[in-house]
């Protein structure tokens, strides 16, 4: 089992991208520590890492906030004494709207969860990798890297930042052996949609007229993401960090 006798934080591990990663590494041997501000859904993600025999434990936190991630990661050393692997994947998409729509709030909604809610998760995990090495995985997305859309400022900005976030961030970790990098989604099948809020957005942006047979390749969904998260957490990507990886079926290409 490639994560055998590792321990793995993963935070929005309640559903989508999170949960399915949650699943993947505890089935490849990682004791999982399953982080959300949703408990129900934490505890199903729990609940089934242990009917196949893994171990796993919920904590329910937000991101955004530095006490709840201090205590969520003493909750982590707690039941399992270390951590290796810390995914920093919670996010939303928050309030996609012109910038003349786009309310102050929205925006430090969105840079609070997805920004600073990555800064909380990295600052305080680190110190505990920085003892014995290990990976440091964020997901970013397509939107802030490759495309780039008006509506989607605050989101895009916080994508953009994270990435920017990942880099910086590989150079110190270098010393310590600690790898991170940045995963970038496209479009997957995942429930972000529900905390996606247009407002006017058919007011932004240049019309487009894909030719027939776009891209993507296949239709993105969770698991191809924790496949590329497993991966990049295992030593077959040891001589890899600092870098964004774009999985999109190629969707970008042609957008």
């Amino acid at each position: 089992m490639k994560l055998a006798g590792k321990v793995a934080f993963i935070t929005g591990a309640g559903s989508g991208i999170g949960k399915a990663t949650a699943l993947l590494f505890a089935q490849e041997g990682a004791k999982v520590v399953a982080l959300a501000t949703t408990p129900e859904e934490i505890d199903r993600t729990v609940a089934q890492i242990k009917e196949v025999g893994g171990e796993a434990i919920a904590v329910e936190a937000d991101i955004s906030k530095p006490k709840e991630v201090e205590r969520a990661v003493k909750k982590a050393l707690d039941a399992f004494g270390q951590l290796d692997i810390v995914f920093a994947n919670a996010g939303i998409n928050g309030v996609w709207a012109p910038i003349e729509e786009l309310e102050p709030d929205d925006w430090d909604k969105t840079i609070n969860t997805n920004l600073r809610g990555t800064f909380l998760t990295l600052k305080y995990t680190f110190p505990f990798l920085k003892e014995r090495g290990g990976a440091m995985l964020v997901t970013s997305s397509v939107n802030g890297t490759r495309v780039f859309k008006g509506e989607r400022i605050a989101y895009s900005c916080t994508k953009a930042g994270q990435v920017v976030l990942v880099k910086s961030l590989a150079v110190d970790f270098a010393k310590h052996g600690v790898r991170i990098n940045a995963i970038c989604p496209g479009a997957i099948e995942t429930n972000i949609d529900d905390s996606t809020k247009p407002r006017d957005v058919e007011e932004v942006g240049l019309p487009v007229e894909f030719p027939e047979g776009r891209m993507p390749l296949n239709k993105g969904i969770a698991n191809h993401v924790a496949q590329l998260a497993l991966f990049l957490a295992s030593d077959a990507s040891q001589h890899i960090t600092g870098t964004e990886v774009w999985i999109d079926g190629g969707e970008t290409l042609v957008m």
